[in-house]
């Protein structure tokens, strides 16, 4: 079997950055299984998956286009420190959720001058190339059930 769209499959897999370092990691904890073809996971991994079979392991680098996008420019903001309402401290680094250009999002504090703080709607991976080292665990259809709600059902799924 291959993976292919509506197929449930389970990867291990490392994400690195160009400098080596370890982003994440499903080492020490079970597979991630997907939903192939319902973006789940970002497009360029999905698209080196498609026709890999179990078993089969291979390594993957994923331009900024195709991971987490390019940084946008407009998504950085300077607002001010009362547009935080009931936030008594604000530090850099610090992440709200927040209602971004295409819908909900996380926002990130990355600088503080005075009443003036820097916000950045970008995902922290965005303009970032990524590299994959992947093993493909297990692959089996997906239920009618799983397909409908876009996403593969397991524990703690409420569905």
């Amino acid at each position: 079997m291959q993976v292919a769209d509506n197929m449930a499959v389970s990867i291990h897999y490392t994400l690195t950055n160009d400098d080596g370092e370890v982003i994440d990691s499903s080492e020490g904890n079970g597979p991630l299984m997907y939903l192939h073809g319902a973006g789940n996971i970002i497009s360029g991994l999905e698209n080196a998956l498609l026709g890999k079979a179990v078993g089969d392991k291979f390594n993957v680098r994923i331009d900024a286009e195709h991971a987490y996008g390019e940084l946008m420019d407009d998504r950085v903001q300077v607002i001010a420190r009362d547009m935080f309402e009931g936030v008594d401290e604000i530090e850099v680094g610090m992440q709200f959720h927040a209602d971004v250009s295409d819908g909900p999002g996380v926002i990130a504090v990355v600088n503080i001058d005075g009443d003036d703080i820097t916000i950045d709607g970008n995902h922290p991976l965005a303009g970032i190339p990524l590299s994959f080292a992947v093993e493909i665990v297990d692959i089996r259809p997906a239920s009618h059930e799983e397909m409908a709600h876009g996403h593969i059902h397991g524990a703690g799924c409420d569905h």
